[in-house]
Protein backbone atom coordinates (compact mmCIF):
# COMPACT_ATOMS: atom_id res chain seq x y z
CA UNK A 1 0.00 0.00 0.00
CA UNK A 2 3.11 1.94 0.22
CA UNK A 3 3.34 5.37 1.99
CA UNK A 4 -0.11 5.72 3.99
CA UNK A 5 -1.87 8.61 2.15
CA UNK A 6 -4.96 8.75 0.12
CA UNK A 7 -6.94 12.33 -1.27
CA UNK A 8 -10.12 12.47 -1.43
CA UNK A 9 -12.41 14.99 -3.30
CA UNK A 10 -15.42 16.21 -2.05
CA UNK A 11 -17.04 18.46 -4.72
CA UNK A 12 -19.13 20.17 -2.27
CA UNK A 13 -16.05 21.05 -0.28
CA UNK A 14 -12.86 20.79 -2.03
CA UNK A 15 -9.86 18.01 -1.00
CA UNK A 16 -8.60 16.77 1.57
CA UNK A 17 -5.83 14.26 2.91
CA UNK A 18 -6.34 11.18 4.80
CA UNK A 19 -3.42 10.20 6.51
CA UNK A 20 -2.57 7.34 8.98
CA UNK A 21 -3.86 4.31 6.74
CA UNK A 22 -2.21 0.98 5.67
CA UNK A 23 -3.64 -2.05 3.59
CA UNK A 24 -4.61 -3.07 6.87
CA UNK A 25 -7.44 -0.95 7.65
CA UNK A 26 -10.99 -1.84 6.96
CA UNK A 27 -13.31 -0.09 4.94
CA UNK A 28 -15.61 0.45 7.81
CA UNK A 29 -12.52 3.26 9.02
CA UNK A 30 -11.73 4.78 5.97
CA UNK A 31 -15.71 5.75 5.90
CA UNK A 32 -15.39 6.58 9.85
CA UNK A 33 -12.59 9.35 8.31
CA UNK A 34 -13.99 10.43 5.72
CA UNK A 35 -17.55 11.06 7.47
CA UNK A 36 -15.50 12.91 9.51
CA UNK A 37 -14.40 15.27 7.09
CA UNK A 38 -17.13 15.55 4.83
CA UNK A 39 -19.90 15.15 7.35
CA UNK A 40 -21.45 12.33 4.61
CA UNK A 41 -22.72 8.76 6.71
CA UNK A 42 -21.15 5.84 5.95
CA UNK A 43 -23.90 4.31 4.64
CA UNK A 44 -24.60 6.97 1.88
CA UNK A 45 -21.18 7.70 0.77
CA UNK A 46 -20.08 6.55 -3.03
CA UNK A 47 -16.70 6.72 -3.16
CA UNK A 48 -14.97 6.42 -6.52
CA UNK A 49 -11.54 5.61 -8.25
CA UNK A 50 -9.51 5.72 -11.02
CA UNK A 51 -9.91 6.94 -14.46
CA UNK A 52 -13.00 6.34 -15.60
CA UNK A 53 -13.96 6.85 -11.88
CA UNK A 54 -15.27 3.25 -10.64
CA UNK A 55 -17.42 3.17 -7.87
CA UNK A 56 -15.76 0.54 -5.22
CA UNK A 57 -17.53 -2.11 -3.30
CA UNK A 58 -18.20 -0.77 0.10
CA UNK A 59 -21.03 -3.30 1.06
CA UNK A 60 -18.51 -5.26 3.66
CA UNK A 61 -16.90 -3.16 6.45
CA UNK A 62 -14.30 -5.44 6.96
CA UNK A 63 -12.62 -5.82 3.82
CA UNK A 64 -9.26 -4.32 4.40
CA UNK A 65 -7.91 -1.82 1.96
CA UNK A 66 -5.33 -4.06 0.55
CA UNK A 67 -8.11 -6.01 -1.04
CA UNK A 68 -9.42 -2.83 -2.33
CA UNK A 69 -7.99 -1.31 -5.91
CA UNK A 70 -6.88 1.58 -4.54
CA UNK A 71 -3.23 2.57 -3.21
CA UNK A 72 -1.56 5.21 -1.80
CA UNK A 73 -1.73 8.92 -3.48
CA UNK A 74 -4.78 8.56 -5.57
CA UNK A 75 -7.73 10.69 -5.36
CA UNK A 76 -10.84 9.19 -3.84
CA UNK A 77 -14.07 11.32 -5.22
CA UNK A 78 -16.82 10.93 -2.54
CA UNK A 79 -20.41 11.33 -3.51
CA UNK A 80 -23.37 11.42 -1.15
CA UNK A 81 -25.68 8.47 -2.60
CA UNK A 82 -29.13 10.66 -3.00
CA UNK A 83 -31.04 7.54 -3.31
CA UNK A 84 -30.90 5.65 0.09
CA UNK A 85 -32.59 6.91 2.95
CA UNK A 86 -30.44 8.95 5.35
CA UNK A 87 -31.77 6.51 8.03
CA UNK A 88 -28.58 6.21 10.10
CA UNK A 89 -28.97 6.73 13.81
CA UNK A 90 -26.19 9.48 13.78
CA UNK A 91 -27.94 11.84 11.51
CA UNK A 92 -31.88 11.40 13.46
CA UNK A 93 -30.83 11.27 16.89
CA UNK A 94 -31.55 14.59 18.14
CA UNK A 95 -31.92 15.63 14.59
CA UNK A 96 -28.59 16.45 13.66
CA UNK A 97 -25.39 14.64 12.36
CA UNK A 98 -22.71 13.36 15.06
CA UNK A 99 -20.17 13.40 12.12
CA UNK A 100 -18.25 16.66 12.79
CA UNK A 101 -15.79 17.92 10.54
CA UNK A 102 -12.28 17.85 12.17
CA UNK A 103 -10.29 21.22 10.65
CA UNK A 104 -7.21 20.13 8.59
CA UNK A 105 -3.76 21.60 8.12
CA UNK A 106 -3.70 24.10 4.78
CA UNK A 107 -1.48 25.56 2.97
CA UNK A 108 -0.84 29.13 2.85
CA UNK A 109 1.29 32.03 2.26
CA UNK A 110 3.14 34.43 3.93
CA UNK A 111 3.64 37.89 2.59
CA UNK A 112 6.92 39.13 2.64
CA UNK A 113 8.16 42.65 1.76
CA UNK A 114 8.23 44.39 -1.87
CA UNK A 115 11.57 45.35 -2.06
CA UNK A 116 13.63 43.67 -4.23
CA UNK A 117 14.81 40.91 -2.24
CA UNK A 118 11.83 38.91 -1.84
CA UNK A 119 13.20 36.03 -3.43
CA UNK A 120 15.97 36.05 -0.47
CA UNK A 121 13.74 36.86 2.27
CA UNK A 122 11.60 34.07 1.24
CA UNK A 123 14.25 31.25 0.68
CA UNK A 124 15.43 32.60 4.40
CA UNK A 125 11.92 32.26 5.95
CA UNK A 126 11.03 28.27 4.47
CA UNK A 127 14.78 27.19 5.23
CA UNK A 128 15.00 28.41 8.85
CA UNK A 129 11.65 26.97 9.68
CA UNK A 130 9.42 29.89 9.62
CA UNK A 131 11.75 32.90 10.52
CA UNK A 132 10.64 36.31 8.78
CA UNK A 133 14.34 38.68 8.79
CA UNK A 134 14.23 40.51 5.62
CA UNK A 135 17.76 41.79 6.84
CA UNK A 136 18.92 38.25 5.67
CA UNK A 137 18.90 39.39 2.03
CA UNK A 138 22.47 41.27 1.79
CA UNK A 139 24.15 38.30 3.65
CA UNK A 140 22.38 35.60 0.95
CA UNK A 141 23.96 37.83 -1.43
CA UNK A 142 27.05 37.80 -0.29
CA UNK A 143 27.43 34.07 -0.07
CA UNK A 144 25.62 34.02 -3.78
CA UNK A 145 28.80 35.74 -5.08
CA UNK A 146 31.01 33.38 -2.89
CA UNK A 147 29.78 30.64 -4.59
CA UNK A 148 29.55 32.04 -7.96
CA UNK A 149 33.23 33.54 -7.68
CA UNK A 150 34.12 30.03 -6.62
CA UNK A 151 33.88 28.34 -9.65
CA UNK A 152 34.04 30.64 -12.94
CA UNK A 153 34.71 27.26 -15.08
CA UNK A 154 30.92 26.56 -14.17
CA UNK A 155 29.23 30.06 -13.49
CA UNK A 156 30.36 31.53 -16.90
CA UNK A 157 28.70 33.92 -19.34
CA UNK A 158 26.65 31.37 -21.10
CA UNK A 159 24.81 30.16 -17.82
CA UNK A 160 24.82 34.00 -16.49
CA UNK A 161 24.08 36.42 -18.93
CA UNK A 162 27.17 38.35 -17.45
CA UNK A 163 31.13 37.78 -16.87
CA UNK A 164 31.35 36.40 -13.59
CA UNK A 165 32.94 39.27 -12.44
CA UNK A 166 30.18 41.53 -13.32
CA UNK A 167 27.31 38.76 -11.97
CA UNK A 168 29.02 38.94 -8.53
CA UNK A 169 28.64 42.68 -8.62
CA UNK A 170 25.53 42.53 -9.39
CA UNK A 171 23.72 39.92 -7.42
CA UNK A 172 25.50 42.06 -4.30
CA UNK A 173 23.04 45.23 -4.93
CA UNK A 174 20.07 45.67 -3.22
CA UNK A 175 17.98 47.00 -6.15
CA UNK A 176 18.40 43.42 -8.19
CA UNK A 177 15.80 40.56 -8.16
CA UNK A 178 16.63 37.03 -7.83
CA UNK A 179 15.47 34.05 -10.19
CA UNK A 180 16.11 30.35 -11.00
CA UNK A 181 19.99 30.87 -11.14
CA UNK A 182 19.87 32.02 -7.39
CA UNK A 183 17.59 29.39 -6.36
CA UNK A 184 19.59 26.55 -7.92
CA UNK A 185 22.32 28.16 -6.17
CA UNK A 186 20.73 28.26 -2.49
CA UNK A 187 19.28 25.01 -3.53
CA UNK A 188 22.65 23.42 -3.47
CA UNK A 189 23.89 25.46 -0.44
CA UNK A 190 20.81 24.39 1.50
CA UNK A 191 20.99 20.91 0.34
CA UNK A 192 16.95 20.92 0.27
CA UNK A 193 14.66 20.71 -3.11
CA UNK A 194 13.19 24.50 -3.53
CA UNK A 195 9.62 24.25 -5.46
CA UNK A 196 8.55 27.32 -6.24
CA UNK A 197 4.85 27.14 -8.27
CA UNK A 198 3.68 29.90 -10.52
CA UNK A 199 0.06 31.00 -10.16
CA UNK A 200 -0.05 32.72 -13.94
CA UNK A 201 0.80 29.48 -15.63
CA UNK A 202 0.04 26.72 -11.92
CA UNK A 203 2.75 25.29 -12.65
CA UNK A 204 5.93 23.86 -10.32
CA UNK A 205 9.28 24.26 -11.07
CA UNK A 206 11.20 22.13 -8.81
CA UNK A 207 15.16 23.15 -8.16
CA UNK A 208 17.13 20.13 -7.35
CA UNK A 209 14.75 17.66 -7.74
CA UNK A 210 17.54 14.99 -9.06
CA UNK A 211 19.63 16.02 -6.37
CA UNK A 212 18.29 13.45 -3.87
CA UNK A 213 17.80 15.90 -1.23
CA UNK A 214 15.11 14.14 1.54
CA UNK A 215 13.84 17.74 2.12
CA UNK A 216 11.45 20.18 0.47
CA UNK A 217 10.35 23.80 0.59
CA UNK A 218 8.16 25.79 -1.44
CA UNK A 219 7.85 29.17 -2.56
CA UNK A 220 4.79 31.02 -4.24
CA UNK A 221 5.80 33.33 -7.20
CA UNK A 222 3.10 35.79 -9.11
CA UNK A 223 5.61 36.90 -12.17
CA UNK A 224 7.32 39.57 -9.91
CA UNK A 225 7.09 38.71 -6.35
CA UNK A 226 7.79 35.40 -4.39
CA UNK A 227 6.28 34.61 -0.49
CA UNK A 228 6.65 31.85 0.98
CA UNK A 229 4.40 28.61 1.62
CA UNK A 230 3.68 27.25 5.02
CA UNK A 231 1.28 24.46 6.42
CA UNK A 232 -0.72 25.81 9.36
CA UNK A 233 -2.30 23.70 11.77
CA UNK A 234 -6.16 24.13 14.04
CA UNK A 235 -3.84 23.88 16.73
CA UNK A 236 -2.67 27.44 17.98
CA UNK A 237 0.19 26.11 19.75
CA UNK A 238 1.52 23.72 16.63
CA UNK A 239 4.19 25.96 14.73
CA UNK A 240 3.56 26.23 11.19
CA UNK A 241 5.51 23.76 9.01
CA UNK A 242 8.09 25.20 6.55
CA UNK A 243 10.34 22.45 5.41
CA UNK A 244 8.77 19.41 4.17
CA UNK A 245 9.81 15.82 3.05
CA UNK A 246 10.52 15.30 -0.52
CA UNK A 247 8.35 12.34 -0.39
CA UNK A 248 5.61 14.60 0.76
CA UNK A 249 3.80 14.82 -2.74
CA UNK A 250 0.72 16.14 -1.16
CA UNK A 251 2.25 19.55 -0.54
CA UNK A 252 2.79 19.47 -4.23
CA UNK A 253 -0.61 19.51 -4.81
CA UNK A 254 -2.13 21.58 -2.46
CA UNK A 255 0.54 24.28 -3.59
CA UNK A 256 -1.14 24.17 -7.12
CA UNK A 257 -4.54 24.13 -5.93
CA UNK A 258 -3.40 27.40 -4.20
CA UNK A 259 -1.88 28.48 -7.14
CA UNK A 260 -4.89 27.42 -9.31
CA UNK A 261 -7.55 29.98 -6.71
CA UNK A 262 -4.64 33.06 -7.12
CA UNK A 263 -5.35 32.71 -10.69
CA UNK A 264 -8.72 32.66 -10.80
CA UNK A 265 -8.54 35.60 -8.69
CA UNK A 266 -6.32 37.11 -11.31
CA UNK A 267 -3.46 37.44 -8.36
CA UNK A 268 -0.74 37.56 -11.03
CA UNK A 269 1.39 39.99 -13.20
CA UNK A 270 1.64 38.98 -16.79
CA UNK A 271 5.34 40.12 -16.92
CA UNK A 272 5.01 40.69 -20.86
CA UNK A 273 2.18 43.28 -20.35
CA UNK A 274 2.89 44.93 -16.54
CA UNK A 275 4.35 48.73 -17.08
CA UNK A 276 7.44 50.21 -15.58
CA UNK A 277 9.22 53.19 -15.15
CA UNK A 278 12.92 53.18 -15.37
CA UNK A 279 13.51 55.12 -11.43
CA UNK A 280 17.10 56.82 -12.84
CA UNK A 281 15.76 58.57 -16.04
CA UNK A 282 11.73 58.03 -15.77
CA UNK A 283 11.18 56.26 -19.27
CA UNK A 284 8.25 53.93 -19.30
CA UNK A 285 8.72 50.83 -20.34
CA UNK A 286 6.32 48.04 -21.39
CA UNK A 287 6.84 43.91 -20.16
CA UNK A 288 10.23 42.74 -18.45
CA UNK A 289 11.51 42.46 -22.31
CA UNK A 290 11.95 46.48 -22.67
CA UNK A 291 13.19 46.79 -19.16
CA UNK A 292 15.95 44.04 -19.93
CA UNK A 293 16.68 46.03 -23.40
CA UNK A 294 16.49 49.15 -21.69
CA UNK A 295 18.77 47.91 -19.03
CA UNK A 296 21.53 47.08 -21.67
CA UNK A 297 21.47 50.05 -23.35
CA UNK A 298 21.84 52.87 -20.43
CA UNK A 299 23.14 50.54 -17.67
CA UNK A 300 19.86 51.65 -15.57
CA UNK A 301 18.55 48.75 -13.61
CA UNK A 302 16.50 50.09 -10.71
CA UNK A 303 12.84 49.58 -12.75
CA UNK A 304 9.39 50.41 -10.55
CA UNK A 305 5.95 48.92 -11.43
CA UNK A 306 3.45 51.56 -12.70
Amino acid sequence: FGSPNLIISDLSDGTHVLQGLSSRTRVRELQGQIAAITGIAPDCQRILVGYPPECLDLSEGDTILGDLPIQSGDMLIVEEDQTRPKTSPAFTKHGAPSYVREPLPVLTRTTVPADNSCLFTSVYYVVEGGVLNPACAPEMRRLIAQIVASDPDFYSEAILGKTNQEYCDWIKRDDTWGGAIEISILSKFYQCEICVVDTQTVRIDRFGEDAGYTKRVLLIYDGIHYDPLQRVFPDPDTPPLTIFSSNDDIVLVQALELADEARSKRQFTDVNRFTLRCMVCQKGLTGQAEARDHAKETGHTNFGEV
